[in-house]
């Protein structure tokens, strides 16, 4: 079954072509480094929890909306391969491709897969 990276972050609202632009440049490179798909959710029926929910813990602002993405990756030794590539490429550097969101609150995992249904 295949290792997951999971990411939720808080995008202006405003900011969703830029979004969608800087996931076009970023995510090819994931493939290229071992990744089997990457997938980029915009918050659409994100509601608000009574101790917790996404919002909150990216601290969304009422102008903002949640984004939900994650890559799959054949297995976590590919992962920590690619995702060691990654952080030494240069077309990784903020300054050569600027995230459309605050990366200060982002939350991001890496999960081994336990159940997988469907194909």
């Amino acid at each position: 079954m295949p290792y997951i990276d999971g990411f939720v972050l808080a995008v202006p609202t405003a900011n969703r072509e830029k979004f969608i632009e800087h996931a076009r440049r970023f995510d090819p490179v994931f493939i290229e480094f071992g990744a089997t798909r990457v997938i980029e959710g915009w918050g659409d029926d994100v509601p608000e929890g009574k101790v917790t929910d996404f919002r909150r813990a990216v601290q969304a602002k009422d102008d903002e909306t949640v984004a939900f993405s994650w890559v799959e990756w054949p297995d976590k030794a590919t992962r920590d391969a690619g995702m060691k590539k990654m952080m030494e490429d240069p077309r990784m550097d903020p300054a050569a491709n600027p995230m459309p969101f605050d990366g200060k609150r982002m939350i991001f995992g890496g999960f081994d897969s336990v159940v997988e249904l469907g194909g």
